[in-house]
């Protein structure tokens, strides 16, 4: 799901909030997937060593809570695929480090939340992604062993997770790389340019 405008929306807004004029969303988008973390280092130069990282961090995220369900909607040709996915009585899951608290809504405006065989969120276990543990976790809900799974991500740390797994990994190249990105450096598997090739792959 392309979350981008709306995760860029909110960093504007606290932008505006503290003087600053607004980025175009070209700019801000290559860092959606990094979290509050990379928003905050591209909209204020930042880093969580910062001593107003954290008070910045808090306002962002109720700012983003304000807009979060404005414009999501799912990449080009994914609902085909899921819908086929299950056609197929296969199943598929979610591992996000998004918090429960904007997963679980954005899940259930897109009426994905019960199609779905497990959702994790970052906030679900000890250590988001990089870490496996959230993707031991989905494993765990779904009855499945990491071998048996393959993992999708648009992030460098997306694929250590899969990896640390023990899943395969796909790098997704239509999400929120930019041009600084090497995906062909971080070990992935296969490598898809579009989500209709997921259904090559599985």
């Amino acid at each position: 799901m392309d979350t981008a405008p709306d995760l860029g929306l909110a960093l504007n807004m606290q932008r505006e909030r503290h003087g600053l004029q607004p980025l175009p969303q070209s700019v801000i988008r290559p860092y959606a997937s990094h979290g509050s973390k990379g928003l905050l280092s591209i909209g204020f130069g930042i880093t969580p060593q910062d001593v107003d990282f954290e008070a910045k961090r808090i306002e962002y995220l109720a700012l983003y809570e304000e807009v979060f369900k404005q414009s999501p909607k799912l990449f080009d040709g994914m609902a085909e695929v899921l819908a086929s996915i299950e056609h197929r009585n296969l199943q598929w899951g979610i591992v996000t480090n998004k918090p429960r608290r904007f997963t679980q809504p954005l899940l259930e405006a897109a009426g994905l939340l019960h199609r779905a065989l497990a959702v994790v969120s970052g906030d679900d276990a000890t250590q988001p992604k990089p870490a496996p543990d959230t993707l031991l976790l989905a494993c765990k809900q779904a009855i499945l062993q990491p071998s048996d799974a393959i993992y999708f991500g648009d992030a460098e740390r997306d694929i250590q997770a899969g990896k640390a797994a023990g899943m395969k990994t796909a790098i997704a190249l239509y999400g929120y790389l930019d041009a600084a990105d090497r995906p062909d450096e971080w070990g992935a598997d296969y490598q898809i340019r579009t989500p209709k090739e997921i259904l090559n792959l599985i």
